[in-house]
């Protein structure tokens, strides 16, 4: 093909300027694709930040009271949650029944990788280990907040009592605080007060919860932010926290140390 030429200058043919069209596109799509994953990384990074943080806040209530704090408490006027508990330190009576809720989510309580789905308002970004893997019926979990809230609600007057360090057997090992998911093997809700390997999860038809095992698995590429009673942070994967029946990875839901693999169900 004979190159054009304008004022005596040697000009691109129609085949240089495609190539190059395209090679200006590819270089595109990488900085697009590297700008994403920085973006995500960054956002992974405040995760990180705002994690440990609360594990700072919850040595120090744990230093404290020498108890973690109950994942609720029923008073006969209102209810506190754990996070009501740790963020100021509302374990004592009802007196702070005045105070506002921790909705929306402000400060270091706001995963900045987090998506609200449309029409929540109580979406929480992070969730406490307070069940193990304990199933919803116990009353007495295997996780660092005490009973289950279904016992507060349903069960006896008297609660079992707040988790002491000492019945923690491996700090370093135990989760403590992560991303709110609460699933098993492939489904996966997220939004929730609780970081929590259950079973009979399903993706419903109720606000929020179709999607979500897509929202939870793409809000740290496929991971999930944690920390330990011990105060480090780890990013492990979702597959690792959700899926993995090894003894390692079920361990680490237990303040006892053990996988208890009898509650686990098919």
């Amino acid at each position: 093909m004979q190159k054009m030429r304008f004022g005596g200058l040697g000009a691109f043919t129609l085949g240089e300027l495609l190539t190059t069209i395209a090679i200006i596109g590819v270089l595109a799509a990488l900085l697009l694709t590297a700008l994403t994953r920085g973006v995500g990384l960054a956002k992974r990074t405040d995760c990180v930040n705002n994690l440990r943080q609360l594990g700072i806040a919850m040595q120090m209530y744990v230093a404290d009271k020498h108890v973690y704090p109950l994942v609720a408490i029923d008073f006969p006027d209102h209810y506190i949650g754990w996070e009501n508990a740790l963020a100021r330190a509302e374990l004592d009576g009802p007196a702070h029944n005045n105070k506002p809720p921790l909705y929306p989510r402000p400060g270091i309580w706001h995963c900045p990788a987090a998506t609200l789905p449309q029409g929540w308002d109580n979406y929480a970004d992070y969730g406490y280990n307070s069940y193990g893997m304990s199933p919803s019926s116990g009353s007495n979990s295997l996780g660092v907040g005490g009973q289950h809230i279904w016992a507060i609600w349903s069960g006896p007057a008297n609660p079992a009592p707040p988790i002491s360090p000492s019945e923690v057997v491996s700090p370093s090992q135990m989760m403590e605080i992560g991303d709110g998911f609460k699933g098993g093997s492939a489904v996966i809700q997220d939004g929730w007060y609780v970081l929590w390997r259950t079973y009979g999860v399903t993706e419903t038809n109720y606000v929020g919860y179709v999607g979500s095992t897509k929202r939870a698995y793409s809000r740290h590429q496929s991971k999930a932010n944690v920390v330990f009673c011990d105060g480090h942070v780890e990013s492990p994967t979702m597959k690792s926290l959700f899926v993995d029946t090894t003894d390692a990875a079920l361990s680490r839901w237990n303040r006892d140390h053990q996988p208890h693999r009898e509650l686990l169900q098919p």
